[in-house]
């Protein structure tokens, strides 16, 4: 093992499969270190070699995923890189069932289902269960065949609830994946991941998730595919195949650094007074949570209109994408008047209050033609607004938002769960 950071005392060995081997860490309680191997294998083993230095492309790559999705939101296991070719992870209890999404019918699945032409594009992605069971191939499960099975890992009983939760994680983990290599112009066409009940017992993403994980095509093109399947489709491996192989993983190892840039667009706050700088923070903080950097300024476009359009063109001019919200109230001049002399979206967000505030917000609401700046009353809702619209322009906020979304489902879930859990107990 390459030791390029602080030594970790280990203990026994918890697991060994075919390609990474995962060991006890005694001086760290409830954390793991998994080992990855120099092995590439296929067909449930049945094809199998040594491929000197795909533990290193590997755990790179896994260590570069899981830090793309804790950025948007999605909790894992993982908890740093260790070593060149090893991690450190919180200690699971794995789910022996490999979750697939398919975006593009190809592979197995046109064996499985005769008639579909391959490259059929699934909108909404497809969802397929696996059984990890090597001497049985890998059986396809269904939904019900996990219900009925009554597996219990970390002490959960692996319900409805339970798959709920992973199927929604599996299609969130896929999309947002799909986003951020789609800005580098290569299509995932499909991918498989797993689950683990932590010491807590909540259910992560767990294992590895590697170029052994998906299918990725350049271009959409089949022919230029960087994945594993290269090594599948050899008549006879050889060892220039091999070094072919390992030279697609470690261009897709690369490429991973280019899909968590610095952002590249920003939302700007203008003011109409210094009294309304405690409602734009909330419009601040909204967007800094989602990742979009925002400024805040103080402009009135009634007593100061000269100013206000020179601080308006020297944000245009800079050419960063920017959407700018504008916070006045009383008669809101501010947002008609950056609308009507900006390229860029505007919001309207006035601090409405309890008296004139009816009156007030027909100011932002009924609107000179030719303008389209839209209004919303609370400053969380103009923040999340401002990301959405720059979410078209930046994966990473569109990850955080979709995220949000997941991990919102997910706490509704749970606490239904609860709900229904202790009237039972009642």
């Amino acid at each position: 093992m390459s030791e390029k950071t602080d030594a970790v005392k280990l203990g026994k060995q918890l697991n060994e499969g075919k390609t990474k081997i995962v060991y006890e860490i005694t001086s760290q309680p409830g954390k793991v270190l998994l080992q990855s191997k120099d092995k590439i294998t296929a067909g449930n083993a049945a094809r199998q070699h040594e491929m000197k230095g795909k533990a290193i492309v590997s755990t790179a790559t896994a260590a570069k995923v899981f830090e793309l999705l804790a950025i948007a939101g999605v909790k894992s296991h993982f908890i740093k890189q260790h070593s060149d070719t090893a991690f450190i992870a919180e200690a699971c209890d794995m789910i022996p069932i490999e979750w697939v999404t398919r975006r593009v019918a190809t592979g197995s699945f046109l064996k499985r289902n005769p008639g579909v032409t391959e490259g059929y594009r699934f909108c909404p992605p497809k969802l397929e269960m696996f059984y990890k069971d090597d001497a049985a191939g890998d059986p396809q499960w269904s939904r019900e065949q996990i219900l009925e099975s009554k597996m219990t890992h970390g002490g959960l009983l692996i319900g409805p609830d339970e798959v709920d939760m992973m199927s929604k994680v599996t299609i969130c983990v896929f999309e947002i994946l799909e986003k951020a290599w789609a800005t580098l112009d290569c299509s995932l066409i499909d991918m498989k991941i797993e689950f683990g009940v932590n010491n807590k017992g909540e259910i992560v993403l767990a294992d590895i998730i590697d170029s052994d994980s998906w299918r990725l095509w350049p271009s959409g093109d089949k022919r230029l595919m960087k994945d594993k399947q290269v090594y599948r489709d050899m008549a006879e491996v050889t060892e220039e195949g091999l070094a072919l192989v390992k030279r697609n993983f470690e261009w897709v190892a690369e490429r991973l650094d280019h899909l968590t840039p610095k952002p590249n667009c920003r939302a700007v706050v203008f003011m109409g007074s210094p009294s309304d700088f405690a409602f734009s923070q909330k419009i601040a903080e909204t967007c800094q949570k989602y990742g979009l950097p925002c400024e805040m300024r103080v402009s009135s476009a009634h007593k100061g209109t000269d100013e206000t359009l020179n601080i308006l063109a020297q944000y245009e001019g800079e050419n960063i994408p920017t959407v700018f919200i504008a916070v006045a109230g009383r008669s809101n001049g501010l947002g008609p008047v950056l609308s009507g002399n900006a390229s860029w979206p505007v919001i309207n967000c006035p601090p409405i209050k309890a008296d004139w505030g009816n009156e007030d917000v027909w100011s932002s609401l009924r609107l000179p033609s030719g303008l389209g700046c839209s209004t919303v009353i609370s400053p969380e809702a103009a923040g999340l607004m401002a990301a959405q619209i720059m979410s078209l322009h930046d994966h990473l906020i569109w990850s955080r938002l979709r995220a949000n979304k997941l991990n919102t489902w997910l706490g509704l879930k749970k606490v239904d769960k609860k709900c229904r859990t202790e009237q039972t107990v009642e």
